[in-house]
C-alpha cells in the first residue's frame, strides 16, 4: 500500500515539475536576433606624394614630403604617384615652391620650379612683364600693401607753368590701374610668423609691355608715384585706364586705317 502512494507521489511530483518548465518556456520572451552587417567593400588606395608640412611661396623643397595611402577614385590629374614616380622625392629635392602648399596636400609639379630655373620668370603669366619702382611707407599705403596684392599707380609731377599760373603746382592723376604686386623688395609672400606689414624701397608689379612702357616714362618725369591699394573685390575686374599719352610722343610709329571699296585695313604708318 505504501509503495503505491509513493509511485502515485512520485508521478504527481514530475507531472507538477513539468508543468512548471511549460509554463516558465512559455512566459519567457522569446530570443534575441542577432543580424549580421555586411562586410563593407574595400577602398582601393594607392600612395601620392604629399607635402608633410606648409610650404610657403619660395621654399626649397628639402625633406617635406612623403608617401600618403589614396583613395584611386580621388586623384586627380596631377597627382605624383609611386606606381608612376617611384623617384619623385629625391628627384624633386631642391625643387622652389611657385605656389603655397598646406600640410597633406598632394604635391604638384605645376606648382614647383625645377632646381636652376627663374623664380620670378616663372610666376609671370605669358606676354606680361615685371617692372620695379621705387616706394617709401608713405607712397604705399603706410607699408600695408602686400604682394599679390592690386594698386592704382599714382603720378605727381610739378607743373612746367607753375611758377607763372594762378593754378595749382602741382598735378596728379592715375596713370595705371589695377595692377597686381608681384614683390615688395625681396618678399614675395607674408611672413610665416604672421607679419602682415612688409615695409620696403622697391615694388615689382605685372605690367603689359604698354604699361612697363608707361612706367618706366612716368618715373623720369614724375616727382612722385605713389601705390593706392585697392579692394580685393576688384581684383578681377580688368585693368582700366593707362596713361598712353605718356608713350605717343612724336616719331611714334602707330597705325592708319585705309578705306577702300568698303574694307577697311590698318597699316603701319611711315
Amino acid at each position: 500500500m505504501k509503495s503505491a502512494r509513493l509511485v502515485v507521489l512520485a508521478v504527481a511530483v514530475i507531472a507538477a515539475g513539468g508543468a512548471g518548465m511549460i509554463a516558465m518556456n512559455m512566459s519567457a520572451a522569446p530570443p534575441d536576433v542577432v543580424e549580421t552587417a555586411a562586410p563593407a567593400p574595400q577602398i582601393e588606395l594607392q600612395d601620392v606624394l604629399v607635402a608633410t608640412e606648409n610650404l610657403g611661396v619660395g621654399a626649397e623643397v628639402r625633406d617635406q614630403l612623403r608617401w600618403q595611402p589614396w583613395p584611386v577614385t580621388a586623384i586627380s590629374d596631377g597627382y605624383i604617384t609611386r606606381n608612376a614616380e617611384p623617384q619623385a622625392i629625391d628627384d624633386l629635392k631642391g625643387s622652389t615652391v611657385r605656389l603655397q602648399f598646406l600640410a597633406g596636400e598632394p604635391i604638384r609639379k605645376a606648382k614647383l620650379i625645377g632646381p636652376g630655373q627663374s623664380f620670378m620668370s616663372s610666376m609671370l603669366p605669358p606676354g606680361m612683364r615685371a617692372v620695379a619702382t621705387q616706394i617709401s611707407a608713405d607712397t604705399s599705403a603706410g607699408g600695408f600693401i602686400l604682394p599679390n596684392d592690386f594698386v592704382d599707380v599714382i603720378m605727381t609731377r610739378r607743373r612746367q607753368d607753375g611758377a607763372n599760373s594762378s593754378g595749382p603746382a602741382f598735378l596728379t592723376e592715375t596713370i595705371l590701374e589695377n595692377i597686381r604686386v608681384l614683390a615688395i623688395d625681396q618678399a614675395i609672400q607674408e611672413d610665416e610668423k604672421g607679419q602682415k606689414v612688409i615695409v620696403g624701397q622697391t615694388a615689382t608689379l605685372e605690367l603689359t609691355s604698354q604699361q612697363a612702357e608707361i612706367i618706366i616714362v612716368a618715373q623720369q618725369m614724375a616727382d612722385r608715384l605713389s601705390l593706392a591699394l585697392r579692394s580685393t573685390h576688384d581684383a578681377q575686374e580688368p585693368a582700366g585706364k593707362e596713361a598712353d599719352y605718356l608713350i605717343s610722343a612724336p616719331g611714334r610709329r602707330g597705325t592708319v586705317k585705309l578705306i577702300k571699296s568698303g574694307s577697311v585695313t590698318e597699316v603701319g604708318a611711315k
